[in-house]
């Protein structure tokens, strides 16, 4: 199975590029950095368009939109929140998602069973809603949006959309005290998206497999 996965370099990311590849997959790694990535800009149309020109008509099986920031941690609701970091965290989180998955989209058609998996979290949920980080809450809700609809559109020429909670994580965006590691998340989701499929398509899971709250 060939594997794109953004965001490549760190955290998540690269917890399943090295998961991935330890199962046997031919993983196809990006990165903004580039390095010993792919380099990939997820919210520069230019920049998805030369990804996929270096595929260049290859089978995309499994396309992890990853790639994300977080930027509000400790912003506060008196004075915080400014509107360029709206702007950077919708491009990195949406529209960045959106791109990639729109400039592979022929990649994705050429695999006999395409998969597209989102990470949004469960930040997006709208039946918890404890307050604070109002950037990337709203940020990850449009992306589980940006997911569910995917799914209805792209069900008709056999591509399965899910969305998924990879836990609280123990990375640079979720600190030391989350509760897990960054490898467990990565093993848990790796079986979410291999039982990924046309039936369950749409899913918004949590990363062992659980249903999560819209």
């Amino acid at each position: 199975m060939h594997v794109v996965i953004t965001g490549a370099n760190r955290g998540i990311g690269q917890a399943l590029d090295r998961t991935l590849r330890s199962q046997g997959h031919d993983v196809t790694g990006t990165s903004r950095a580039g390095g010993e990535f792919e380099p990939l800009d997820v919210t520069d149309s230019a920049s998805t368009r030369a990804l996929s020109h270096r595929l260049d008509s290859r089978p995309v099986d499994l396309l992890v939109c990853n790639a994300g920031v977080y930027l509000d941690k400790h912003e506060n609701l008196a004075d915080g929140y400014p509107a360029e970091m709206w702007a950077q965290t919708f491009a990195a989180n949406v529209t960045g998602v959106f791109l990639t998955v729109q400039a592979l989209l022929p990649n994705l058609q050429l695999s006999r069973t395409p998969k597209i998996a989102i990470i949004s979290s469960q930040m997006a949920s709208q039946e918890r809603a404890p307050g604070g980080s109002y950037i990337y809450r709203a940020s990850k809700a449009a992306a589980l949006n940006l997911g569910r609809n995917l799914a209805t559109d792209l069900h008709h020429i056999g591509i399965a959309v899910g969305i998924y909670h990879p836990g609280w994580v123990r990375t640079d965006m979720g600190g030391v005290s989350a509760e897990i590691s960054a490898e467990e998340s990565a093993r848990g989701l790796a079986t979410r998206f291999a039982e990924l499929s046309l039936e369950t398509t749409g899913c918004f899971q949590t990363w062992d497999g659980r249903p999560h709250p819209f």
